[in-house]
Protein backbone atom coordinates (compact mmCIF):
# COMPACT_ATOMS: atom_id res chain seq x y z
CA UNK A 1 0.00 0.00 0.00
CA UNK A 2 1.28 3.42 -0.97
CA UNK A 3 1.21 6.13 1.71
CA UNK A 4 -1.20 8.98 1.21
CA UNK A 5 0.17 11.68 -1.07
CA UNK A 6 2.93 9.56 -2.61
CA UNK A 7 2.83 7.70 -5.91
CA UNK A 8 5.05 4.95 -7.18
CA UNK A 9 7.01 5.64 -10.33
CA UNK A 10 7.78 3.24 -13.12
CA UNK A 11 11.52 2.51 -12.93
CA UNK A 12 11.82 1.74 -16.66
CA UNK A 13 9.95 4.85 -17.80
CA UNK A 14 11.82 7.07 -15.36
CA UNK A 15 15.19 5.59 -16.36
CA UNK A 16 14.45 5.87 -20.06
CA UNK A 17 13.37 9.50 -19.83
CA UNK A 18 16.35 10.59 -17.74
CA UNK A 19 18.80 8.64 -19.91
CA UNK A 20 17.47 10.24 -23.10
CA UNK A 21 17.70 13.71 -21.60
CA UNK A 22 21.28 13.17 -20.40
CA UNK A 23 22.38 11.73 -23.76
CA UNK A 24 20.96 14.74 -25.59
CA UNK A 25 22.71 17.08 -23.14
CA UNK A 26 26.07 15.38 -23.79
CA UNK A 27 25.56 15.70 -27.55
CA UNK A 28 24.66 19.39 -27.25
CA UNK A 29 27.58 20.17 -24.93
CA UNK A 30 30.00 18.40 -27.26
CA UNK A 31 28.61 20.21 -30.30
CA UNK A 32 28.93 23.52 -28.45
CA UNK A 33 32.58 22.68 -27.79
CA UNK A 34 33.19 21.69 -31.43
CA UNK A 35 31.61 24.88 -32.72
CA UNK A 36 33.24 26.93 -29.93
CA UNK A 37 29.90 28.52 -29.05
CA UNK A 38 30.38 28.95 -25.31
CA UNK A 39 33.59 28.59 -23.35
CA UNK A 40 31.60 27.83 -20.19
CA UNK A 41 31.17 24.24 -21.28
CA UNK A 42 34.89 23.50 -21.04
CA UNK A 43 34.56 22.33 -17.43
CA UNK A 44 31.75 19.94 -18.38
CA UNK A 45 33.73 18.69 -21.39
CA UNK A 46 36.74 17.96 -19.19
CA UNK A 47 34.53 16.01 -16.74
CA UNK A 48 32.97 13.99 -19.56
CA UNK A 49 36.43 13.44 -21.04
CA UNK A 50 37.77 12.22 -17.69
CA UNK A 51 34.90 9.77 -17.33
CA UNK A 52 34.66 8.45 -20.88
CA UNK A 53 37.88 9.49 -22.63
CA UNK A 54 39.42 6.05 -22.28
CA UNK A 55 36.29 4.59 -23.83
CA UNK A 56 36.51 6.68 -27.00
CA UNK A 57 34.92 10.02 -26.13
CA UNK A 58 36.53 12.95 -27.92
CA UNK A 59 35.40 16.40 -28.95
CA UNK A 60 34.28 15.27 -32.40
CA UNK A 61 30.96 14.36 -33.97
CA UNK A 62 31.67 10.66 -33.47
CA UNK A 63 32.85 11.39 -29.93
CA UNK A 64 29.53 13.09 -29.20
CA UNK A 65 27.67 9.91 -30.20
CA UNK A 66 30.05 7.67 -28.25
CA UNK A 67 29.73 9.87 -25.16
CA UNK A 68 25.95 9.93 -25.49
CA UNK A 69 25.79 6.14 -25.64
CA UNK A 70 27.91 5.72 -22.50
CA UNK A 71 26.01 8.42 -20.62
CA UNK A 72 22.71 6.84 -21.68
CA UNK A 73 23.77 3.44 -20.29
CA UNK A 74 25.13 4.84 -17.03
CA UNK A 75 22.16 7.14 -16.46
CA UNK A 76 19.70 4.34 -17.26
CA UNK A 77 21.25 2.04 -14.65
CA UNK A 78 21.51 4.74 -11.97
CA UNK A 79 17.95 5.92 -12.62
CA UNK A 80 16.50 2.43 -12.35
CA UNK A 81 18.22 1.99 -8.99
CA UNK A 82 16.98 5.41 -7.86
CA UNK A 83 13.36 4.70 -8.88
CA UNK A 84 13.43 1.23 -7.31
CA UNK A 85 14.78 2.65 -4.04
CA UNK A 86 12.21 5.46 -4.10
CA UNK A 87 9.39 2.94 -4.55
CA UNK A 88 10.73 0.82 -1.67
CA UNK A 89 11.00 3.81 0.66
CA UNK A 90 7.45 5.05 0.15
CA UNK A 91 5.95 1.68 1.08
Amino acid sequence: MVKSGYSKISPIKFALSTAIIMAVIVILITLAAIWEILSGFLILISIIGDLYGRLGYTITYLGAIIGAVYVFIDTFIISIIFAWLYNKLIN
